[in-house]
């Protein structure tokens, strides 16, 4: 199984590589559709059910349960053979990452930039970055574990422990967080979200891979090319939705945009550069090292994303804050995997 994720993704795609500049056609599209048809926006954003948006909601099904059919969760079986280096990875994406975003989140966004931004949105930019630290990365976390020569079996293994402890400790890490940051929690619209961003998502993708594997290996790679153009055109059509309805915030403000990135910015160079001192504090083989700083920095921005526009709508600050990490996602972890690569040498001299 391990082997098979480690052939189709030895290399970054095409899509992937150049995901910076799909984002951007994103935000010029979405800006001028929004412009040109602001009736439809509306319509779209009306339909919704306890604040969660329809639309979105099956469009986040189609860019997310493809991601998680590939996840083999009985992988957690191997934990052990790597329990120094996923140890590592658990404190920075539980105990670190969501925690030194929010107190980020609060330094550049409620003082240092405050002047800057629209008084009515800080509450709502500082949600969006908690909500895109709380959820750590699922699917491209093997296509950067791959690109620094990582262990594929410490990869799944880690993606799997954590997709699990995200249905139970994501509602909680958020609640928290915005509690502590003065925002009002909508619980309802939280555990919805949860059930069907989270839950959802993964009975379905498990129990269609099991299916798929009594067909043969061959069938569920069948399934899984055949998938990701549509979960790539998902994500795609949701950022246009939502750039359409950021439109003239952007228009009237785009340094917003680089504002947010200085937090995430910080944050994301912080903490992978903390779990690869980790781990060789704990002298854990390079393999191990490189995709747990990968895993412990990256997010899982479709989560986010969903999230962000479920509980605070898609013309919120939250969400604009959460798209600002997918923009800059691929070329900041490549610059990660870079340092990783090239420091190889220091990390193995004792």
């Amino acid at each position: 199984m391990t082997e098979v994720i480690t052939k189709t993704k030895s290399k970054i795609g095409v899509f992937e590589k150049n995901l910076t500049w799909w984002v951007l056609g994103c935000i010029a599209v979405g800006i001028g559709l929004g412009e040109g048809f602001p009736s439809f926006f509306q319509t779209v954003g009306s339909l919704k059910v306890a604040e969660v948006n329809l639309p979105v909601a099956v469009l986040i099904w189609l860019m997310i349960i493809p991601m998680l059919l590939k996840i083999d969760f009985s992988a957690m079986k191997d934990v052990l053979a790597h329990s120094r280096g996923i140890g590592v990875t658990l404190f920075i994406n539980w105990f670190v990452k969501p925690f030194s975003m929010a107190l980020l989140a609060w330094l550049f966004i409620r003082h240092l930039f405050a002047d800057l931004l629209p008084a009515d949105q800080l509450d709502s930019y500082i949600a969006g970055l908690i909500l895109l630290a709380a959820a750590p990365c699922t699917a491209m976390v093997f296509v950067w574990s791959n690109l620094c020569d990582g262990d594929p079996k410490f990869t799944l293994s880690q993606v799997a422990i954590n997709d699990t402890i995200m249905l139970f400790a994501f509602a909680p890490i958020v609640a928290l967080l915005l509690g502590l940051s003065s925002i009002v929690v909508p619980w309802n619209t939280l555990l919805i979200s949860v059930m069907l961003f989270i839950v959802v998502p993964v009975v379905v993708s498990q129990i269609l891979r099991k299916a798929l594997l009594a067909k043969g290996q061959h069938a569920l790679d069948s399934a899984l090319k055949h998938l990701h153009p549509v979960s790539l055109g998902a994500l795609l059509l949701t950022l246009v939705l939502l750039f359409g309805f950021q439109g003239q915030q952007i228009l009237a403000q785009p340094l917003i945009i680089g504002l947010l990135a200085v937090p995430i910015l910080i944050q994301t160079y912080f903490n992978s550069m903390l779990a690869y001192w980790l781990n060789k504090q704990f002298k854990v083989a390079h393999c191990v090292a490189g995709p747990s700083a990968l895993i412990g920095a990256s997010n899982f921005f479709e989560l986010a994303v969903a999230t962000a526009i479920a509980l605070f709508g898609f013309n919120s600050g939250a969400a604009l804050a959460t798209v600002v990490g997918v923009l800059i996602e691929v070329p900041v972890m490549l610059s990660v995997v870079a340092i990783v690569n090239g420091s190889r040498q220091w990390y193995e001299t004792t």
